[in-house]
């Protein structure tokens, strides 16, 4: 029997013992497949080592390295051109100035009506993505996509335990905050380490989250995260967790064949830092008998924590759930493949897994198209092979073979690697011609002058594979070209990324777009929050976002708010207003134009003259002309003569408050008694 939690938003349930191990079997057999339909692991590793430049697995450029490091600078190391990874980071970078350098990340537009909650959204927005580091996970996801043209993010809506100081005289008297307990809610993003990941492939990449059946990934934890995260968790079946603690790791696979399902470390860099392998830690048994805790749970060191997100129909794993034949988007949280910990249900309105694939070069064949990386991949071995056979005569130059005598040199002395050792002959050779015991061979390096023009033929070709430039990649090239020709240039050099911008918009960026807002419609509750552009303090309304809800507009870099909402058309209709009276007298100009400052990402509204103050300052001005023609009528008129002077509280107007306070306020009207002394 399966028992639903009372929540709102994402639902948690309490399975029965036959429903988790149907939903276990399920999940093995979802990675089973995916693992056994092919070798995707290993074919990351061979990009990865190429973009790290460590593939040259050869004998004598490994003993070259290991005569390096001990401090013999004489022998030559082969050398891998840098090719994969320039193009990789290149393209990367033109995706992260495009998506991930506005403030803020999302823009959000609406019709002037709904400005107000507008600002709500993207304040929300904003403070979700600054808390994540959003655009550390999407500089991530671009980076994968290049690399493998393959990427996927997770965008779940998720509460978090957090804490915040306030003061409390008790608590030590005021002098140190304590700490609160609050609780935090909002939208992740998340890259996944397509590594150790697994998804429906029976959909094209981009189509998985509305139409795949299941994704999932993997992560590794230590004792105390798995503790953290069951503690986050708002409904778990207390006798999981103690299996789910003594449930065996599968072995970790650190740089071997990838197609077990256990989690997978390659091996890239044998000189990393760190040791690659993450298995080790704290045993926990050791140090708890010195400190005498009681062992009632068999701790292990490290545990694999699958998160897996599937449709399914409840009926199908014996959950009696209401509209229990009717597909259903579920989250599972499952400990080393063996024990299920949590289980919910997602109610959120898009009905989409919260898993988005990218594919920066899709052509219809799916998983068969290469990536940027594997496309320059050969030019990065062809070039490198040319470099090499530089190399390659560098070393013969200097310890070339050579045919000799053994009767009359010795081989320990013809072998000697001294450039200056002198070598003795032996008897046998005394009164002979010693250019008879030695016969070098004949040394020719006729094509060194041919291979560095080589090279940069090939490098030209990389370029023309990836749509890159030199200039782009920050290379100086010289050139007479005008500016205007040169940024053409530049302008046409940017197409190939710009229709890469455009894939990844309508993969991408779109769902996660629509993802975001309606996770906030759905679950956001009242909360000030911080905008940090515009620099005030906003509250978000939970009911005024519902009722704006088909209003809004959420921009990024390549759709900004002046394309979506037209601000040309805006600024032109406001220049032919302002020259034409006729015109403008139809219109409040004013709040016209701080509408359009706010689409271009400036909020002046706060600087709006509120109608109190506008009515005051029509008054001074009659004002003062009235008294400019008193005093032509009679230059000798005492000041105490002239009619009262307006002042600001007969209009409702209090100069010492901000600009724009008193907006909203019915204007005062002028007392009659000015309009009498005025007229």
């Amino acid at each position: 029997m399966a028992t639903p939690s009372q929540n709102t938003g994402p639902t948690p349930v309490l399975l029965s013992v036959k429903s988790q191990q149907g939903i276990i079997a399920m999940h093995k057999e979802a990675l089973t497949n995916f693992r056994a339909q092919g070798n995707l692991r290993e074919q990351m590793r061979e990009i990865d080592l190429a973009y790290a430049r460590e593939a040259d697995k050869s004998q004598a450029h490994q003993d070259a390295k290991r005569a390096n490091r001990k401090g013999d600078k004489d022998r030559f190391q082969n050398i891998t051109i840098p090719i994969v990874m320039p193009q990789v980071e290149a393209a990367v970078t033109y995706q992260a100035s495009v998506f991930l350098t506005g403030v803020p990340l999302f823009g959000v537009a609406s019709s002037p009506d709904y400005e107000d909650e507008a600002l709500m959204m993207e304040t929300a927005i904003d403070n979700q993505a600054t808390r994540g580091g959003w655009a550390r996970q999407l500089m991530l996801f671009f980076r994968d996509g290049f690399k493998y043209n393959l990427s996927a993010i997770e965008v779940p809506w998720e509460r978090e335990t957090t804490w915040t100081p306030e003061t409390d005289m008790q608590f030590t008297g005021g002098k140190i905050a304590k700490p609160k307990e609050v609780i935090w809610e909002g939208n992740i993003v998340k890259r996944w380490d397509l590594y150790n990941s697994f998804w429906d492939n029976r959909v094209s990449p981009a189509e998985m989250y509305k139409k795949g059946d299941y994704a999932g990934t993997t992560e590794l934890m230590s004792r105390i995260q798995l503790k953290q995260l069951i503690q986050s968790l708002p409904e778990v079946r207390i006798e999981n967790i103690k299996r789910a603690f003594e449930s065996q790791c599968s072995s970790i696979n650190v740089g071997g064949a990838g197609n077990s399902e256990g989690f997978y470390i390659p091996s890239i860099n044998p000189q990393a830092l760190l040791d690659s392998s993450l298995t080790s830690g704290f045993n926990w048994e050791i140090w708890a008998q010195v400190a005498g805790a009681k062992q009632g749970i068999a701790y292990k060191s490290v545990y694999e924590v699958t998160t897996m997100y599937a449709r399914i129909m409840p009926v199908d794993f014996d959950m009696n759930l209401p509209q229990a034949k009717t597909p259903q988007i579920w989250k599972f949280i499952i400990v080393n493949h063996s024990v299920l910990l949590y289980a919910e249900r997602q109610t959120n309105a898009h009905n989409w897994l919260p898993v988005l694939m990218g594919q920066p070069l899709e052509d219809g064949l799916a998983y068969q198209t290469k990536s940027l990386a594997a496309n320059v991949s050969p030019i990065q071995d062809i070039t490198s092979a040319i470099s090499n056979a530089n190399i390659h005569a560098l070393r013969r130059s200097i310890s070339d073979r050579v045919l000799y005598d053994p009767s009359r040199i010795t081989e320990a002395h013809i072998n000697n690697p001294n450039p200056s050792a002198k070598i003795p002959v032996r008897p046998a050779a005394y009164g002979k011609n010693i250019g008879e015991a030695v016969f070098p061979f004949p040394f020719r390096n006729d094509q060194a002058q041919y291979n560095a023009q080589q090279i940069q033929q090939y490098g030209a070709m990389a370029n023309m594979i990836s749509g890159q430039n030199p200039v782009r990649q920050g290379q100086f090239v010289k050139g007479n070209k005008t500016q205007s020709e040169f940024d053409t240039v530049m302008g046409n050099a940017n197409g190939r990324d710009q229709l890469t911008a455009m894939a990844y918009e309508a993969q991408v960026f779109t769902p996660l777009k629509e993802i975001l807002k309606i996770n906030i419609l759905q679950y956001q509750g009242g909360v000030t929050l911080y905008n940090r552009e515009k620099q005030q303090n906003v509250q978000i309304d939970p009911v005024a976002l519902r009722k704006a809800v088909f209003q809004f507009k959420v921009s990024d870099g390549l759709t900004p708010t002046d394309k979506l909402m037209d601000t040309d058309s805006w600024i032109t209709a406001l220049q032919q207003i302002g020259t034409s009276p006729a015109i403008g007298s139809g219109y409040n100009i004013g709040p016209m134009f701080s509408y359009i400052m706010k689409i271009k990402g400036a909020d002046i509204s706060i600087f709006e003259k509120s109608q109190q103050q506008q009515a005051y300052e029509q008054a001074m001005a009659q004002y003062q002309q009235m008294v400019i023609q008193l005093y032509k009528q009679n230059p000798d008129m005492k000041p105490e003569q002239l009619p009262k002077q307006p002042l600001p509280q007969d209009f409702g107007y209090d100069p010492a408050q901000k600009a724009g306070t008193d907006k909203s306020a019915a204007p005062s009207q002028v007392p009659q008694q000015q309009q009498q002394q005025l007229q």
